[in-house]
């Protein structure tokens, strides 16, 4: 229904913002990376979140992305099955959308199952829904770790070297020599 909401940025808490657009303030719920982002709020500062807007029975609820890369892989993760959007906001909250293609892609469920409410076999099935929709070129660029953040921690986990996705010669049913 929205696609985006611009306007100023008046408030910001560890789960939502909030964007007054046009006299009406929109309460946002956002992931950890998307409020870092959008840091704190200054007087008359504008800024502008992609939204998913979910609708339930007995609530409105409207979900805030900083870019459309995060909007993507938010929409891809609520598409599994058992992956709600508060599940979806846990993972997002730990990695940005090439981390998370990163951990698909490497299989590494250890990792997906460190974000809030998601356990082993909840992460095994993103894993198992998504890892053919990962985009090869996406990954090329990326960094050979993953680097999970908790209040109070970090922790970096190497991609594992045989998990990586191969080249696109194997989608085409050939494999690359050494």
């Amino acid at each position: 229904m929205f696609y985006h909401i611009a306007g100023e940025f008046v408030h910001i808490d560890e789960s939502f913002a909030v964007i007054d657009c046009g006299g009406v303030g929109y309460r946002l719920t956002v992931s950890r990376n998307t409020a870092t982002a959008l840091g704190t709020p200054e007087a008359g500062r504008r800024v502008k979140l992609y939204t998913y807007l979910q609708v339930r029975e007995d609530d409105l609820e409207l979900f805030g992305f900083a870019d459309e890369g995060e909007l993507a892989a938010f929409r891809l993760l609520i598409s599994v099955s058992g992956v709600g959007p508060k599940a979806a906001m846990a993972i997002l909250s730990l990695f940005n959308p090439d981390q998370l293609a990163i951990a698909v892609a490497s299989e590494d469920i250890k990792a997906i199952s460190r974000a809030n409410g998601v356990g082993s076999k909840t992460a095994a099935r993103v894993v198992l829904e998504l890892k053919d929709k990962v985009d090869d070129a996406q990954l090329a660029s990326q960094a050979a770790s993953i680097t999970v953040s908790r209040p109070g921690a970090s922790v970096s986990i190497p991609v594992r070297e045989e998990a990586a996705p191969p080249c696109s010669f194997f989608k085409l049913g050939k494999r690359k020599t050494p």
